[in-house]
C-alpha cells in the first residue's frame, strides 16, 4: 500500500516537470498590411483611412503601409496624415520594394508614421507644392503673394508634422521649400526614418519590441515573426484610384470632347452627348489629384474641333493638325514631376497608350469624312427630291386633270400629260405639293 502511494506521487513529480505543450504556446501577433501604390487621391485617401479603422477593429499589432509615390492631391494627403497621426493603433511605414519613392505627398505621410523604413534604392523628398488644375508652381499660377501662402502653409504643416513624431524638422522643410529628395541612406543618417530594411519582413523584425506613443500611451510592438494580414479596398476605392491615372484622364478627355462634339453637330442623337458629359465630369474629377496643365486640355479640345471639321471639309490638313495637337496636348498634359516624358512615369501618359488613342480618334474622323462625303454625292432619298426617279403604278386612271398612283409604298395624287390607264407603269419627274407629275415608262 505505501509502495503504490510513492508510485503515484513520483508520477506526478514527473508530470509537474513536463514542458507546457505547443497548444499553450503564444498565438503570433497579426499585423494588418495595406499598400499605396501611385498616386495619393480620392480613392487612396479613403482606403488608407478605412485600414486604419480596420486594423484597430480587428485588435492586430499594428498597420503596415508599403508605400510607393509620386505624390498626389495635398487635401487627400491631410486625411490621410490626420488619420495616422491619431490612430488608436502603431503605423508603420514601408517605402519599397528598390526603386519605390515617397515623393511629394508620401513624404508628409512617411513623416507621419510611428516608425518608418526604407529599402535600398529608394528616395524621400521633393514635396514642393503645385497647384490644382494648372500643376504649376504657385508664383507662377497666382503670384508671389499666391505662391508665399501656398509654400508656408505646406511648410507649417510638414513641420508640425515633423514635430509631433521626432524627425528632422530642418529636412522636411527643405524637402518643401527647396524640393530636396534623398535616398534611404542619407534619410537614415539625417533622421528622416528610422531604418534601412530591405524587406517588411525585416523591418517588422526589427521594429519587434521597440516602444512608440500611441495617443499619450507608451506602446511596446510585438511584430516579430508577425503574420500578415491583407487589407484590400473596396471596389469604389479601387475605381476612384483608377481615374486618378494621366492616360485615363487622356482617353476621358477626349471620349467628352468628341461626344459632345457630336452630339453638337447631330443635334437630338442625345447618347453621344450625354457620354461625353458623363466623360467629362470623371475626367475633371480624376484631374483634380493630379498637376493636369489647362493649356494642355485647351489643345486637346481645339484638336477634336479641327477633327470635326474634318467631317465637313475633308481636306486632309484639319484632321492632320488635329492628330497633331491632341498628341501634343497628351505630352503636356501633365506638369513636370519626371522631366524625360518619353519615359513610362506614374505622372506621365504613356506613349503606348497615347500615339495609338489619338491616332484610332483621327482614322474614325477620317472614316466619317469619307463616308460623309460618298452621302453628299448621292441623290436624295428623303422629302418631296427623293420621290423624283422613283417607280410606280398607275391606281385609277390618269390624265391631265388628276388621278392615282402607288409610288414608294403610298398612294399619291398625281397627274400626266396623257391620259394612263390603271395598271400602268409610272416614273415621277417631279413633285409639286402633295401631287406628283409623272410619265409613263415604255416597256
Amino acid at each position: 500500500m505505501g509502495r503504490s502511494v510513492w508510485t503515484v506521487l513520483l508520477l506526478g513529480l514527473l508530470l509537474l516537470g513536463q514542458p507546457a505543450s505547443h497548444a499553450d504556446s503564444p498565438a503570433p501577433p497579426i499585423v494588418s498590411r495595406c499598400v499605396l501604390d501611385g498616386t495619393v487621391d480620392a480613392g487612396s485617401r479613403a482606403y488608407l483611412v478605412d485600414c486604419v479603422r480596420r486594423a484597430h477593429e480587428a485588435g492586430h499589432q499594428a498597420l503596415l503601409v508599403r508605400l510607393d509615390t509620386p505624390g498626389g492631391e495635398l487635401e487627400s494627403t491631410r486625411d490621410i496624415v490626420r488619420a495616422f497621426l491619431g490612430a488608436p493603433i502603431p503605423v508603420l511605414v514601408w517605402v519599397g520594394p528598390s526603386g519605390a519613392r515617397a515623393g511629394s505627398a508620401g513624404v508628409f505621410i512617411t513623416l507621419a508614421s510611428h516608425l518608418a523604413a526604407m529599402a535600398p534604392g529608394t528616395n524621400i523628398g521633393a514635396a514642393h507644392p503645385v497647384v490644382g488644375l494648372t500643376g504649376q508652381d504657385p508664383e507662377d499660377a497666382g503670384g508671389k503673394e499666391m505662391a508665399r501662402k501656398i509654400e508656408n502653409d505646406a511648410v507649417a504643416f510638414v513641420e508640425s508634422i515633423a514635430r509631433q513624431r521626432g524627425r528632422n524638422v530642418e529636412w522636411a522643410i527643405r524637402a518643401v521649400r527647396q524640393s530636396e529628395s534623398v535616398p534611404a541612406e542619407k534619410a537614415l543618417a539625417l533622421h528622416v526614418i528610422e531604418h534601412v530594411a530591405p524587406s517588411q519582413e525585416a523591418f517588422l523584425e526589427w521594429a519587434h519590441g521597440r516602444s512608440v506613443t500611441v495617443g499619450d500611451s507608451p506602446v511596446t510592438l510585438r511584430t516579430a515573426n508577425a503574420q500578415l494580414v491583407e487589407l484590400h479596398p473596396s471596389f469604389s476605392q479601387r475605381f476612384l484610384h483608377a481615374l486618378a491615372q494621366p492616360a485615363v484622364v487622356y482617353i476621358l478627355f477626349l471620349l467628352a470632347g468628341l461626344g459632345i462634339a457630336v452630339e453638337l453637330t447631330h443635334p437630338g442623337l442625345i447618347a453621344p452627348g450625354l457620354l461625353g458629359v458623363v466623360c467629362l465630369v470623371l475626367a475633371l474629377l480624376a484631374s483634380s489629384a493630379l498637376p493636369v496643365r489647362t493649356g494642355a486640355i485647351v489643345l486637346m479640345l481645339f484638336g477634336i474641333a479641327l477633327l470635326v471639321a474634318e467631317l465637313f471639309v475633308t481636306s486632309g490638313l484639319l484632321g492632320a493638325a488635329g492628330l497633331g495637337l491632341l498628341v501634343l496636348g497628351g505630352v503636356f498634359l501633365v506638369d513636370r514631376f519626371d522631366p524625360d516624358w518619353f519615359l513610362d512615369s506614374p505622372l506621365r501618359v504613356p506613349l503606348r497608350t497615347m500615339l495609338p488613342t489619338a491616332v484610332f480618334v483621327a482614322g474614325a474622323a477620317v472614316f466619317l469624312a469619307f463616308r460623309a462625303a460618298e452621302t453628299r454625292r448621292k441623290p436624295q432619298l428623303a422629302g418631296d427630291a427623293g420621290l423624283v426617279g422613283e417607280m410606280g403604278q398607275v391606281l385609277d386612271s390618269v390624265s391631265p386633270s388628276g388621278g392615282e398612283v402607288f409610288v414608294h409604298g403610298e398612294r399619291w395624287a398625281a397627274v400626266s400629260s396623257s391620259p394612263l390607264p390603271a395598271g400602268a407603269r409610272v416614273v415621277v419627274r417631279r413633285v409639286e405639293g402633295l401631287t406628283l407629275f409623272v410619265d409613263e415608262v415604255k416597256s
